[in-house]
């Protein structure tokens, strides 16, 4: 049933990625009025979540968002579809940075990074930087149920010098790389809830104090890599300008979950200054006021 699935969808996906940008963004605008305005996909997700992070905004205003949002998942799903046959001279004009030089200098001392980053813009587009940098780069993923998908993903991964890690066996494949002595990029979408067993680390996000993943801030603290907190910011459609932080350059000495904080607190200026281009539908809120239950039932 999954090599079914695939070789059905699998040409439409190689086709739309031969075409170019003007067509597939009027594609984009047709998947937004089936998603949005007909489907409604994760509507009431979406617009609960953009009222709990703004509580201040009126209805209008939260619809705004709302909209803009939809238009920008849908652009992000056909970038996603063009990454098949994006070339380096089109990826470097439209995702460019602003001081890669940091990632550059940790490479030349042959450190390893660890580099944060929110569901936030084009995420999907984030190897790109692997364009500025000699040594591969390892990025953690949650594995995509039909497995040939989730060989493609990782074939296109592979074009660009960049690895996917089972965020499941991450641990185990980092203490790998280093035993090898590989020096490379870590790349952590750490803004995804943690299970409630495991949501140990919280922390202000949106004026409301929620639980956050903290494998990257362990990782980093385990091995002493550096914490970069990556940004992105989306210049116009199909443009996209990334920038770098450093949050600790010597993470073994930080104070348990001050890297994680600093990390909530920079991917939450990114969201106030334009709330659309953050992924809305999913729950970052499902445990909002479940701080002191989960520290009871779990004994934290």
């Amino acid at each position: 049933m999954q090599f079914l699935t695939y070789i059905l969808i699998y040409p439409f996906i190689w086709l739309g990625a031969k075409l170019p940008f003007r067509a597939l963004y009027v594609i984009s605008d047709g998947c937004y009025f089936l998603v949005y305005r007909i489907l409604g996909y994760r509507k009431k997700t979406v617009r609960s979540n953009i009222q709990i992070a703004f509580p201040n905004k009126t209805l209008t205003e939260v619809r705004e968002i709302e909209k803009k949002f939809y238009h920008h998942l849908c652009d992000i799903f056909i970038e996603m579809i063009k990454s098949l046959n994006i070339n380096k001279k089109e990826l470097k004009k439209r995702y460019q940075f602003t001081n890669v030089d940091i990632m550059q200098d940790f490479e030349n001392k042959q450190q390893s990074v660890v580099l944060v980053l929110g569901h936030y813009a084009s995420y999907e587009w984030m190897f790109a930087l692997q364009l500025h940098l000699n040594n591969p780069g390892h990025a953690l993923y949650k594995r995509i149920g039909n497995k040939y998908f989730d060989k493609l993903v990782h074939k296109i991964r592979a074009k660009w010098n960049a690895n996917l890690i089972d965020a499941r066996k991450a641990m185990r494949k980092i203490n790998e790389l280093e035993h090898k002595g590989i020096v490379t990029v870590y790349g952590f979408a750490a803004d995804q809830s943690p299970k409630p067993n495991r949501s140990r680390f919280w922390t202000s996000f949106l004026a409301h104090e929620l639980p956050f993943q903290t494998g990257a801030e362990r990782s980093a603290r385990e091995f002493n890599f550096p914490v970069v907190y990556f940004g992105t910011t989306k210049i116009k459609r199909g443009y996209y300008r990334g920038s770098f932080k450093v949050l600790s350059d010597q993470p073994s000495k930080e104070k348990e979950g001050i890297i994680t904080a600093a990390f909530a607190k920079e991917l939450e200026k990114q969201i106030i200054a334009d709330p659309q281009f953050y992924l809305w539908t999913h729950k970052r809120f499902k445990h909002l006021g479940q701080k002191e239950a989960f520290a009871k039932q779990f004994r934290f």
